[in-house]
């Protein structure tokens, strides 16, 4: 049997973060499988479903790597599709619903009632069996009792999603079903409607919830609910997939940070865990850190454009020598125009609190002796210029913070940045030194 899975979201304005998680276990075990992941769009509803919101999602899976087999070209419903099993939005799928309506009237499985059309419901318990949560015993509720008969058409003519999602199952041919457990009391009826219509239901698979870190449901409102908000806020997409991957899956030896390619290799269903996961801002950040620091630096040079960093007529040799001593200290890219501007221009102010220490009147003595041994060095690189300062410390029986301090706020302005020694090597003798002779006129 090929694997044909499906991630079929509604267009509501944003992606959330139990959305995207759904989209990916999904198209990891379509790749991890050789099989197909389907997207289809639950655009039924009007009053939400705009071309903007709809492209919200299309750009969120697209952002996050996860390319669809089939389904949607773009976000104009009435667009091509991607394969032949479309149209892909349930906005243009009417007719298919009607023959399906009429095949259960059929069979005498569905009537009218009041202008709408319900479901002849089985009255017995349907067992679901999961992949994940095991074999579900599923009783009718006491006001299920009552009336067992569910809606599947409204009296305004619009089909219920208990129909369309099983309809579009059926004809799109989804072999498995991978969903959030809020689902898992939906999917009786889906089964029972299955059957109806003379097809053995897909494998199911419902995958834990997704909480805030008190273990409260998860609103739109909250913390890192939104993809989009990663998005702007400059997360590398590779860690937000591997993040999201953790959340419900674990592989078997617990590894963390891992490419996409490694995730797929690993991820298979056995391994998604039965209780909720918790969303943790800081081990996002951790892996988005881990993650940043392992880009190739092209990669790395565009993200620093992107958040602000003005390279004015720096060389690219240059550039990437910069952002080379960068890389595996900044751990958000937000921070990065901040934290390396110094290399690209000569005009920055001293930051007041390290100036009042880095340019005391006792530093300027062994700060100008410094200054002279810089001058002097023949290769000018991180561990000359490592040994040159240590050896001065020694010779003036100073400790090295006497020097490094009023070195690093010359080339910087700041207390927290690259190695010195390395973004001194960057800077070149001559820059230094001539940021060296500002902070001896300053020490005046």
């Amino acid at each position: 049997m090929s694997v044909r899975v499906r991630f079929a979201p509604s267009p509501t304005g944003y992606l959330h973060i139990g959305g995207a998680r759904t989209a990916l276990f999904n198209w990891l075990y379509a790749r991890h499988t050789g099989g197909k992941f389907v997207l289809r769009v639950e655009d039924t509803d009007e009053e939400r479903n705009t071309p903007e919101a709809i492209n919200v999602i299309l750009e969120g899976l697209r952002w996050l790597g996860l390319d669809w087999d089939e389904g949607p070209a773009s976000n104009d419903p009435a667009g091509d599709s991607v394969d032949d099993r479309g149209p892909y939005y349930q906005s243009q799928r009417a007719e298919i619903y009607a023959r399906r309506v009429e095949e259960l009237k059929v069979k005498g499985l569905a009537y009218g009632d009041d202008g709408a059309i319900r479901f002849r419901m089985q009255r017995e318990a349907v067992t679901i069996p999961d992949l994940i949560c095991g074999d579900v015993v599923r009783e009718l509720t006491d006001r299920e009792q009552e009336q067992p008969d569910f809606v599947i058409v409204r009296s305004d003519g619009k089909p219920v999603f208990h129909l369309v999602n099983v309809v579009d199952d059926i004809e799109m041919g989804i072999t498995h079903v991978i969903r959030g457990e809020d689902h898992l009391s939906n999917t009786a009826k889906h089964i029972t409607l299955f059957r109806a219509f003379d097809v053995e239901p897909p494998q199911f698979a419902h995958i834990p919830l997704i909480l805030n870190a008190n273990g409260s449901k998860m609103s739109k409102r909250d913390e890192g609910a939104s993809l989009e908000g990663w998005q702007q806020a400059g997360y590398v997409p590779s860690a937000v997939t591997n993040y999201l991957s953790l959340l419900g899956w674990s592989p078997k030896d617990d590894s963390q940070v891992m490419p996409l390619s490694e995730i797929i290799e690993r991820f298979d269903l056995a391994q998604i865990n039965r209780s909720n996961a918790r969303f943790d801002l800081e081990k996002l950040q951790w892996m988005n850190y881990e993650h940043l620091r392992a880009l190739p630096m092209a990669d790395y040079r565009e993200r620093a454009v992107a958040a602000g960093v003005d390279f004015g007529g720096a060389t690219e040799d240059y550039i990437v020598a910069a952002l080379g001593t960068c890389q595996d200290k900044v751990k958000q890219v937000e921070d990065l125009p901040t934290f390396c501007s110094f290399y690209f221009t000569d005009e920055f102010d001293y930051d007041e609190a390290m100036v009042a220490k880095a340019f005391a009147p006792d530093n300027k003595e062994p700060f100008a002796r410094l200054r002279e041994v810089f001058a002097g060095v023949e290769d000018f690189t991180p561990e000359p210029l490592e040994a040159a300062l240590k050896a001065l410390a020694e010779e003036l029986d100073v400790k090295v913070r006497v020097l490094v301090m009023p070195a690093r706020c010359a080339c910087t302005g700041v207390k927290v940045g690259p190695s010195l020694y390395e973004l001194m090597a960057v800077l070149g003798r001559d820059r230094v030194l001539v940021r060296f002779d500002k902070a001896l006129a300053a020490m005046s």
